[in-house]
Parts: structure tokens; sequence; C-alpha cells
């Protein structure tokens, strides 16, 4: 199972990133753990400093900006083993 992280506060550009991961999953009907998360620690943590992150299987793919939508595909289903 894809375990996906939404790093950002509520920001319209973070809302997009989990909405693109929610309907790239639903697409593809892919199963994955997917969660937000707005703590500012546990993002610093993950060593973004700029949102929107993605995380996908604990490995950061992007920051500070949004993915096109075939490269968030990519990334998914290269992590969907």
């Amino acid at each position: 199972m894809v375990t996906i992280r939404v790093l950002g506060a509520c920001c319209s550009r973070c809302e997009e990133l989990e909405k693109m991961c929610f309907n790239v999953l639903a697409e593809n009907n892919i199963d994955a753990d997917i969660q937000k998360i707005s703590d500012m620690k546990i993002i610093a943590g993950y060593g973004v400093m700029s949102t929107p992150g993605l995380v996908i299987n604990d490995k950061v793919y992007c920051s500070g900006k949004l993915p096109t939508k075939s490269t968030l595909i990519h990334w998914i289903m290269k992590n969907n083993i």
C-alpha cells in the first residue's frame, strides 16, 4: 500500500495537491493511506521548508510547487508495489 503525506497548511495550493492525489488514486484504482499534515514541526522534520510538500512512502518528492498530473501519476505508480 502506498503511503502519501501532503504537507502544508490550509492554502489553496496545498488543498489542490491533496485533491490531485485523491483524484489520481481514484482514477487508477490505487489503495493508499493518505494524510494531510499541517503541523510545521512535522513538516520541517521531512526537511520541507516550502509548501505544499509531497511525501510518498517516506520520501519527499516535491516541495514548494504543484507537480503536473502526469508526474504525480508516475510517482504514485512507481511506489505502488
